[in-house]
């Protein structure tokens, strides 16, 4: 018979080895956002930022809105999860100042995969936001990215299907109209910039969109399910079954 111990007498359940940290939003998540848990293979834990929007957290650039993803994320830890990350790119900013006080690998900006993207493809990567005009040198520095990788940056902030159901939070989202509005701007990045290697969705809300980027451009697409699923993998590993 297996005995088991108590590791952590603040955990009152068991087996979910991913938090999320999720703002306060008025929008519907369908499958494929980080914020539905139908989206992975594995039980995840959601931890909501009390107070925080999207629209909030894009728009400000107060530090004090560190505090509640800190606190959030110290609830997640003692509540048993293994690994934290969020809903929402823009609080990539944060990565640094949560992860010091973590005691589990916190991945907040899916941005964290560039470095090994580049690596990987050897070729600028299209970068699609939700709003390009964040995606500035300082966010870029607190995710540790450093300027000697190409990136092509557009965002959806134009786009009305988008900006309607995300940034302002209407409470209401047609899928059909944001698939369109994101294709089209992966066509834009691949017509004009014929050498890019892949494609990186760095908004959670635009994970339900990949699959039809992927058949319109050819390229890999990565986003914040590959970024969960890699770090999952490595936490929880499986006995290998076979034969020889």
């Amino acid at each position: 018979m297996t005995i088991y111990h108590v590791q952590n007498k603040k955990q009152c359940w068991y087996g979910t080895p991913i938090g999320i940290l999720v703002l306060n939003t008025a929008y519907p998540c369908i499958p494929g956002s980080v914020a539905n848990a139908t989206t992975f293979s594995f039980p995840v834990r959601y931890k909501i930022v009390e107070k925080e929007s999207v629209g909030h957290t894009l728009k400000q650039e107060d530090r004090t809105l560190l505090n509640p993803f800190i606190d959030a994320a110290v609830e997640l830890q003692n509540e048993g999860v293994k690994a934290i990350t969020g809903t929402g790119g823009f609080i990539g900013p944060f990565q640094k100042e949560v992860s010091d006080v973590i005691g589990v690998p916190v991945f907040l900006s899916s941005l964290l995969q560039i470095p090994f993207i580049y690596q990987t493809v050897k070729r600028p990567i299209g970068v699609i936001t939700s709003d390009s005009r964040l995606l500035n040198s300082e966010y870029f520095a607190s995710v540790g990215l450093t300027r000697g990788i190409p990136l092509i940056i557009r965002g959806m902030e134009a786009q009305p299907g988008f900006r309607n159901a995300i940034i302002e939070e209407k409470g209401s989202l047609d899928a059909d109209a944001i698939e369109k509005e994101a294709v089209g701007i992966a066509r834009e990045i691949i017509t004009e910039n014929f050498d890019i290697g892949a494609i990186l969705l760095e908004c959670s809300e635009l994970s339900p969109y990949a699959y039809a980027i992927q058949q319109e451009t050819d390229l890999p697409v990565f986003d914040f399910i590959t970024m969960i699923n890699y770090v999952h993998s490595a936490l929880i590993r499986k006995e290998f079954q076979g034969y020889m």
